[in-house]
Protein backbone atom coordinates (compact mmCIF):
# COMPACT_ATOMS: atom_id res chain seq x y z
CA UNK A 1 0.00 0.00 0.00
CA UNK A 2 1.38 3.18 -1.05
CA UNK A 3 1.36 6.74 0.82
CA UNK A 4 -1.37 7.89 -0.90
CA UNK A 5 -3.67 4.83 -0.41
CA UNK A 6 -2.55 5.10 3.22
CA UNK A 7 -3.55 8.97 3.41
CA UNK A 8 -6.94 8.71 1.39
CA UNK A 9 -7.94 5.41 3.65
CA UNK A 10 -7.29 8.04 6.66
CA UNK A 11 -8.91 10.33 5.71
CA UNK A 12 -11.95 8.13 5.13
CA UNK A 13 -11.64 6.65 8.46
CA UNK A 14 -11.71 10.23 9.77
CA UNK A 15 -14.55 11.25 8.26
CA UNK A 16 -16.64 7.89 9.23
CA UNK A 17 -15.40 8.52 12.69
CA UNK A 18 -16.55 12.02 12.78
CA UNK A 19 -20.15 10.98 11.71
CA UNK A 20 -20.31 8.25 14.08
CA UNK A 21 -19.15 10.44 16.74
CA UNK A 22 -21.27 13.15 15.63
CA UNK A 23 -24.45 11.04 15.92
CA UNK A 24 -23.83 9.81 19.89
CA UNK A 25 -23.65 13.72 21.19
CA UNK A 26 -27.42 14.11 21.58
CA UNK A 27 -27.55 10.81 23.35
CA UNK A 28 -24.40 11.08 25.68
CA UNK A 29 -25.77 14.60 26.84
CA UNK A 30 -28.78 13.13 28.37
CA UNK A 31 -26.71 10.47 30.16
CA UNK A 32 -24.15 12.94 31.58
CA UNK A 33 -27.54 14.86 32.77
CA UNK A 34 -28.58 11.49 34.26
CA UNK A 35 -25.18 10.56 36.00
CA UNK A 36 -24.83 14.21 36.96
CA UNK A 37 -28.53 14.65 38.78
CA UNK A 38 -28.28 10.87 40.03
CA UNK A 39 -24.58 11.85 41.62
CA UNK A 40 -25.77 15.08 43.30
CA UNK A 41 -28.91 13.31 44.96
CA UNK A 42 -26.09 10.66 46.25
CA UNK A 43 -23.91 12.91 47.36
CA UNK A 44 -27.36 15.52 49.17
CA UNK A 45 -28.54 11.83 50.55
CA UNK A 46 -24.96 11.39 51.91
CA UNK A 47 -24.60 14.37 53.83
CA UNK A 48 -27.81 13.90 55.47
CA UNK A 49 -27.08 10.70 56.32
CA UNK A 50 -23.69 11.35 57.66
CA UNK A 51 -24.58 14.42 59.51
CA UNK A 52 -27.98 12.48 61.41
CA UNK A 53 -27.15 12.06 65.01
CA UNK A 54 -29.24 9.06 64.91
CA UNK A 55 -26.37 7.26 62.26
CA UNK A 56 -24.20 6.29 64.82
CA UNK A 57 -26.86 4.98 67.09
CA UNK A 58 -29.21 2.69 65.26
CA UNK A 59 -27.87 -0.25 63.03
CA UNK A 60 -26.24 0.23 59.61
CA UNK A 61 -29.72 -1.62 57.89
CA UNK A 62 -31.42 0.89 60.02
CA UNK A 63 -29.90 3.90 59.21
CA UNK A 64 -30.77 3.42 55.10
CA UNK A 65 -33.88 2.53 56.08
CA UNK A 66 -34.55 5.56 57.61
CA UNK A 67 -32.79 7.52 55.11
CA UNK A 68 -34.92 6.22 51.93
CA UNK A 69 -34.22 9.34 49.21
CA UNK A 70 -30.02 8.09 49.99
CA UNK A 71 -30.42 4.26 50.15
CA UNK A 72 -32.52 4.76 46.36
CA UNK A 73 -30.07 7.32 44.97
CA UNK A 74 -27.14 5.26 45.84
CA UNK A 75 -28.34 1.90 44.12
CA UNK A 76 -29.86 3.68 41.01
CA UNK A 77 -26.00 4.96 40.59
CA UNK A 78 -24.58 1.46 41.20
CA UNK A 79 -27.36 0.22 38.76
CA UNK A 80 -26.49 2.90 36.33
CA UNK A 81 -22.65 1.69 36.23
CA UNK A 82 -23.45 -1.81 36.50
CA UNK A 83 -25.60 -1.12 33.15
CA UNK A 84 -22.55 0.70 31.63
CA UNK A 85 -23.35 4.47 32.16
CA UNK A 86 -19.64 4.68 32.11
CA UNK A 87 -18.98 3.65 28.73
CA UNK A 88 -21.64 5.64 27.01
CA UNK A 89 -20.66 9.41 28.64
CA UNK A 90 -17.05 8.73 28.04
CA UNK A 91 -16.71 6.81 24.86
CA UNK A 92 -17.19 10.16 22.67
CA UNK A 93 -14.94 12.37 24.37
CA UNK A 94 -12.50 9.90 23.44
CA UNK A 95 -12.28 10.71 19.99
CA UNK A 96 -9.61 13.21 19.61
CA UNK A 97 -7.18 10.18 21.68
CA UNK A 98 -8.78 7.79 19.04
CA UNK A 99 -8.10 9.78 15.75
CA UNK A 100 -4.50 10.57 17.35
CA UNK A 101 -3.49 7.07 17.86
CA UNK A 102 -4.68 5.99 14.39
CA UNK A 103 -2.44 8.96 12.93
CA UNK A 104 0.58 8.03 14.45
CA UNK A 105 0.25 4.31 13.79
CA UNK A 106 -0.18 4.83 10.38
CA UNK A 107 2.73 7.71 10.56
CA UNK A 108 4.88 4.66 12.12
CA UNK A 109 4.06 2.06 9.99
Amino acid sequence: MNSLEQAEDLKAFERRLTEYVSCLQPATGRWRMILIVVSVCTATGAWNWLIDPDTQKVSFFSSLWNHPFFTISCITLIALFFAGIHKRVVAPSMYPFLSLNYFIYCFIY
